[in-house]
């Protein structure tokens, strides 16, 4: 692992251990260039995945990224990082069992909506006002109707 601050190419081990959830390992490591410390996580990647842009544009599935999506749309919710990190392990879960290795952005963008929609609901609509292109307060009024609709028949049809 190539130090952060040095950019030196051998980095030694000082301490590893599982998470809670043991998804992860989280390594302190130490630089013998530099002396600095820093932690790095090591999770299990099944295979790269591909996202498929609306433009025609592949890009690189990236866990961070969508991990910083939903956090903004979680910003001042009461879910706990810990939730959340759940909810993204689980979603990348279901695309690595899928059998597939490239996933159109529209379907990851649901899947997240669904799972944004039974974990918080402040946070389902945030997330589908920038997913879906909210462009005016007719927009947000609509779709809050919606699930008024169905929390009143008591179905989901994200």
């Amino acid at each position: 692992m190539r130090c952060p601050f040095c950019a030196h190419e051998d980095t030694q081990v000082k301490d590893s251990r599982p998470t809670e959830d043991n998804a992860v390992i989280r390594r302190r490591r130490s630089c013998p260039a530099c002396n600095a410390r820093f932690t790095t996580f090591e999770r299990v990647q099944l295979r790269d995945l591909t996202i498929l842009k609306s433009s025609g544009r592949r890009e690189t599935f990236d866990r961070d990224k969508l991990k910083r999506s939903v956090a903004i749309a979680l910003r001042k919710r009461p879910v706990n990082d810990d939730r959340l990190e759940r909810m993204i392990s689980s979603l990348v879960r279901q695309l690595e069992a899928s059998g597939q290795s490239e996933f159109p952005s529209d379907r990851l963008g649901e899947m997240v909506m669904e799972m944004l929609a039974d974990l918080d609901q402040v946070a389902y609509v945030r997330f589908a006002s920038v997913y879906r292109d909210f462009r005016e307060a007719r927009d947000f009024e609509e779709f809050v109707g919606q699930l008024a609709e169905q929390d009143d028949d008591g179905r989901s049809q994200r």
